[in-house]
């Protein structure tokens, strides 16, 4: 076994590395952020009606891939503890069941799309238009998802060995081709037929398995510091449970999200129609800044808890620190464009004049959360890296949902451009709910540490 990939998260210097490891999952998610806006582009251009059904289906992905990705976190927080602390056969095995979970997890959601993608959409439509586009996208969104379970997990099991190359690569090659083959079959270009919303659905799982195929051709046929082996397979109830105790609070913190815009959209109607669609277009804005800073923790994650595994306090409080300050730069540059260039950012989606006159304060008031925020992540991305997911999950409900909401409902009986400043309040007191978590977690978990190798 070529062990050079993960010991190198124990010895090499440290701000190279966490480039190294950050900076591929950093472009991808870059692009990931482009994708969103491109998609929801060529919706718009068929009809507002198709908006709306895919709109409608955002709950549902949203949880979809929400299990997808917390699956994948509590894998890459595994393996990369047993890399560090030398289990080598307890990191093969969770890198196995990592393969397994993503086939179980995609039947579950094929089964609900099969069954409940008909009364999902009778519940909250009854335009007979609106019900078949928003069927006929969520039907395969949901029934084909193999291809998102099983990439997020291999991807996640190389990003635990240190290997950040490949799995940008498969995200990278996966979102290129669903670009591409948007327009083509939405509208029925280069001969193909005409799909309209169905043809969006299409391009997304067809980038979903390109993406599956790339990355398991690089698990099966390359070196990596982890080995996969079906035979003489048994489910290992323990591994299982561990990958979950990270997984299952990163799903719901997922998931979470979508509860929290349902519920500043409520908010935001009692004001007008464009103030919701004001709230949709900063999520796509700030996709831009919060991406980079997602990737910077992907790449933190197996670095801090292989050195948590390995005993090494020094190298994981050095990742800790020199992780946050490029997440703070990274959001205080993109706070800077918010409040310089507002009425540009708004000019991409054709804003209104109305949409520019409410918007302008309101991306200046939103955006003074990004500091405080990059903080946040990065004190989630430490206890997610420990094992210690529910502290993650405790400050995104208090962020997300505890707070924010009540704030913002109070502040909108003052007036709609005091609902923004909800977001900095919120993020405020989460802040500081995260450093006394983190500081908890030093006190019990890292300040006793002893390195397992004799090397400080």
């Amino acid at each position: 076994m070529d062990a050079g990939r993960s010991t190198k998260m124990g010895t090499a210097p440290m701000f190279p590395l966490v480039m190294a490891m950050s900076f591929p999952a950093m472009l991808s998610m870059l692009v990931q952020a482009l994708y969103n806006v491109v998609d929801s582009y060529f919706v718009a251009k068929i009809s507002e009606s198709a908006l709306t059904a895919v709109s409608l289906a955002f709950p549902l992905q949203t949880l979809m891939i929400a299990v997808a990705i917390g699956t994948a976190v509590g894998l890459n927080s595994l393996i990369s503890r047993r890399l560090g602390e030398g289990r080598q056969k307890d990191a093969d095995r969770a890198a196995t069941h990592g393969l397994i979970l993503g086939v179980v997890n995609w039947i579950v959601f094929a089964l609900v799309g099969l069954l409940g993608t008909n009364a999902f959409f009778n519940a909250f439509t009854d335009d007979p238009v609106v019900h078949q586009m928003g069927c006929d996208y969520t039907y395969v969104v949901l029934i084909v998802s193999f291809g998102i379970f099983v990439e997020a997990n291999v991807s996640r099991t190389l990003q635990a060995t240190g290997n950040m190359i490949i799995p940008m690569v498969t995200q990278l090659a996966g979102a290129i081709t669903n670009i591409i083959m948007d327009p083509i079959l939405i509208f029925g270009l280069l001969g193909f037929p005409r799909l309209e919303v169905m043809g969006a659905a299409v391009a997304t799982v067809a980038g979903q398995i390109v993406a599956m195929i790339i990355a398991l051709l690089a698990l099966f046929f390359k070196d990596h510091d982890v080995h996969i082996s079906f035979r003489g397979f048994r489910p290992h109830w323990r591994t299982i449970r561990d990958i979950y105790a990270v997984g299952f609070p990163s799903m719901v913190m997922q998931a979470i999200g979508s509860v929290m815009t349902a519920g500043m959209n409520a908010i935001l109607i009692s004001f007008s129609q464009t103030a919701v669609a004001l709230f949709g277009v900063y999520f796509k804005l700030q996709s831009f800044v919060f991406m980079p800073v997602f990737g910077l923790n992907t790449g933190l994650m197996p670095i801090i808890g292989y050195n948590y595994g390995a005993g090494n306090r020094k190298r994981l409080l050095s990742a800790l620190k020199i992780g946050a300050v490029i997440a703070a730069v990274i959001m205080a540059v993109g706070m800077a464009v918010f409040w310089i260039f507002p009425e540009w950012l708004l000019g991409i989606f054709e804003a209104s004049d109305e949409m520019v006159e409410i918007g302008v304060p309101a991306l200046r008031s939103i955006s003074l959360c990004f500091v405080p925020a990059a903080i946040g992540i990065i004190c989630s991305t430490l206890f997610q890296a420990v094992g210690m997911g529910t502290r993650s999950l405790f400050v995104s409900l208090l962020r997300q949902l505890i707070l924010i909401l009540p704030v913002a409902y109070l502040l909108s009986k003052i007036g709609l451009n005091y609902v923004w400043y909800a977001f900095p309040i919120a993020e405020t007191f989460s802040l500081l709910a995260s450093v006394l978590l983190a500081l908890s977690v030093y006190k019990h978990k890292i300040r006793g540490l002893v390195p397992i190798r004799g090397e400080e």
